[in-house]
């Protein structure tokens, strides 16, 4: 894999996320990845490190909204750094329909992603 990040490996990136494919996902991201997880206690979220971490938190997104999709990905990347917003959809674990804006802000290592800190807004109506 080459050195830096392309745009299309973060729609590829996305695309791994729509369809709920964890390998995929963590094929792309470095073995000492860290997942910050926009939901959690912490004022960070719920932070994931290293693959089997990240993993565990991925898979806990998609068992918590089973039909998440983050719709209409846009990209930018600048140096070691990258940033994707999408609009993210789905059912909430009390069957509440869900859809907020929302971003990812990527620190990219080798070709991958070694940080990916996820940020949503919060709807309150």
């Amino acid at each position: 894999m080459a050195d830096s990040v392309s745009l299309s490996f973060l729609n590829d990136f996305a695309a791994a996320w729509n369809r709920h494919d964890t390998d995929a996902i963590l094929s792309m991201m470095t073995d000492d990845c860290v997942f910050e997880a926009s939901r959690g206690l912490d004022v960070k979220g719920t932070i994931y490190t290293g693959q089997d971490e990240v993993r565990r938190g991925i898979e806990e997104v998609f068992a918590t909204f089973a039909d998440a999709q983050w719709n209409g990905p846009r990209h930018f990347i600048s140096g070691d750094r990258g940033v994707s917003e999408w609009v993210f959809t789905a059912t909430g674990p009390d069957g509440a329909h869900v859809e907020v804006q929302g971003c990812d802000v990527f620190t990219f290592r080798d070709g991958k992603i070694a940080v990916k800190n996820s940020y949503r807004k919060q709807r309150t109506g």
